[in-house]
């Protein structure tokens, strides 16, 4: 009797295509010839395999092929390889296992630049500006960065010993640290920025997201907030379903904050608000740029759509595609698109794109070239919105531009190296004159004149060219980040943000808008 033998290649690959083609391969079968396609596949991987002038890597091979198939698609269906998968599932967990610590390089040694809040490491005292110069009892000079990740990461109840060459103090401190579950937190702040303006930055969508925002607001409802600017700016998305939690909380009981659409009905979604929402009665803001992309336009969109707050800022990033992660043998996972979701006035923010490569926006009158002309009204005032193309806000401030002095000073590290420094020198001094009291800090603390000129010396010393024009033009900006970096040092983001915000434009229009936000909350109601 006859039988047909597959190669184990042939097996992975049909899988691979399976799990790509799911549930409608049958359907696919009769029109696109799937079958005969697969064994295409297998034909050329196999010739190659056996023929190439060099050895090649079978896995490598399947691998490129894979991203060949997608890259023809859009620019969100990707393939994840087993190693980036555990970072992936990190993010979208909101954790991970370790010391926690925020740190960075400088001059070949560890400097720890915020032990992470409720962390094993803050719990043992570990602070900000500690230098890790063992790890183990090994020196831990001229480590790179991924190898410090390995060394300190690890499952949770294990034991590191780390080193520390505190400023101020002669000797060696030694830390046995028992590694834990460390929270990478979605809400970067919450702090309020007057009277009763709260403030509140989220940097992404996962799954402990609701729950921090929730922490955030009732913590700032406890110190007097009545109004609050919500900040996405730089918040690439995430999970969908944080997403619309988030929205929630903001609109009435049954009002549409998303919807999507996809080729199979299986995808198509309807997202409503449900009575649990805690900011229903509180005016809102929402600042947004050229880096807030899916999650944040859904949120963005419903809250303009139903005339519920303003949104300030720059045309959003414009990705309106969903996508489903299918997980594959080895570890390893495909991220295909299966849906276009639409804000509640049927706005499609995906920009126009072929293959993996974005196309030119479309503009419409006034607004410029990083808009969009698709008009379309609010669902309850009626006031013209924009989509195709991200979302263009009620008020648009461009996103202040640096300088080529400060962007080459920023992308050598050189504010914080500066200011590690001289907290090295003057940190206990700056913490006993004022007392933990940050906004006695923020109010009399100044960068002088003689601080200003060991920066500029500092930073010609590392090679950057000197030009004084450029740098009185962002005179501002250099004196509210290093003031910035001082203060978080002492109070970690609770002292950066409010500082930064000093000179934020976006943030600044936003508070002078504060009034129209709570017209437009009146009138829709």
């Amino acid at each position: 009797m006859f039988r047909q033998k597959f190669s184990p290649l042939t097996i992975i690959i049909t899988l691979i295509v399976g799990v790509v083609i799911g549930a409608n391969l049958n359907s696919l079968l009769s029109t696109d010839d799937v079958y005969i396609q697969i064994m295409k596949l297998n034909d050329v991987l196999n010739l190659t395999r056996k023929n190439y002038v060099d050895k090649v890597d079978t896995q490598t091979l399947v691998e490129a092929a894979i991203e060949g198939m997608l890259g023809v698609l859009d620019p969100h269906s990707v393939y994840i390889p087993a190693k980036a998968m555990e970072r992936v599932n990190e993010d979208i967990r909101g954790s991970f296992e370790g010391i926690g610590i925020e740190f960075t390089i400088i001059n070949d040694t560890i400097n720890v630049v915020s032990p992470i809040a409720g962390g094993p490491s803050e719990q043992l005292g570990i602070m900000a500006g500690d230098k890790i110069i063992k790890i183990d009892d090994e020196p831990a000079i001229g480590l790179k960065n991924e190898d410090v990740i390995k060394k300190l990461r690890g499952p949770k109840g294990t034991k590191v010993k780390v080193t520390i060459l505190r400023p101020g103090v002669k000797e060696l401190l030694d830390f046995v640290i028992t590694r834990d579950k460390i929270s990478i937190y979605s809400v970067d702040v919450a702090v309020m920025v007057s009277k009763d303006v709260g403030y509140i930055s989220v940097n992404r969508f996962s799954e402990t997201t609701d729950r921090e925002f929730k922490e955030a607001v009732q913590k700032l409802k406890s110190q007097g907030m009545k109004k609050l600017i919500l900040d996405l700016r730089n918040n690439p998305g995430g999970l969908l379903s944080e997403a619309v939690r988030l929205a929630d909380e903001f609109l009435p009981k049954g009002k549409l904050i998303v919807y999507t659409k996809g080729r199979l009905p299986e995808y198509n979604e309807e997202f409503y608000a449900t009575s649990e929402g805690v900011l229903e009665d509180v005016p809102v803001i929402v600042l947004v740029n050229q880096g807030s992309a899916s999650g944040s336009e859904i949120v963005a969109g419903a809250i303009q759509d139903w005339d519920r707050g303003l949104v300030v800022g720059d045309t959003t990033f414009g990705k309106g595609l969903v996508q489903r992660q299918f997980p594959l043998n080895d570890g390893s996972a495909i991220r295909l698109t299966t849906a276009r979701y639409y804000t509640p006035s049927g706005r499609l923010i995906q920009k126009p794109y072929e293959g993996k490569k974005y196309t030119a926006l479309a503009e419409h009158p006034g607004k410029g070239k990083d808009s969009v002309k698709i008009a379309y009204n609010t669902k309850i005032l009626s006031r013209p919105v924009y989509g195709g193309g991200g979302i263009a806000p009620d008020f648009f401030v461009k996103t202040q531009t640096l300088t080529d002095l400060s962007v080459n000073i920023r992308r050598q590290n050189l504010f914080y190296i500066f200011i590690s420094n001289f907290m090295d020198n003057k940190g206990n001094e700056i913490r006993a004159k004022y007392a933990n009291n940050f906004e006695y800090f923020r109010k009399n603390f100044q960068i002088t004149d003689e601080m200003l000129n060991e920066f500029k010396n500092f930073v010609v010393s590392k090679g950057i060219k000197w030009d004084e024009e450029q740098y009185q033009k962002d005179m501002a900006y250099i004196k509210a980040i290093l003031k910035a970096h001082i203060a978080r040092f002492i109070w970690r983001n609770e002292g950066w943000y409010p500082i930064m915000l000093e000179v934020d434009e976006q943030f600044q229009k936003a508070l002078e808008l504060m009034p129209q936000a709570e017209k437009l909350l009146a009138s829709s109601k």
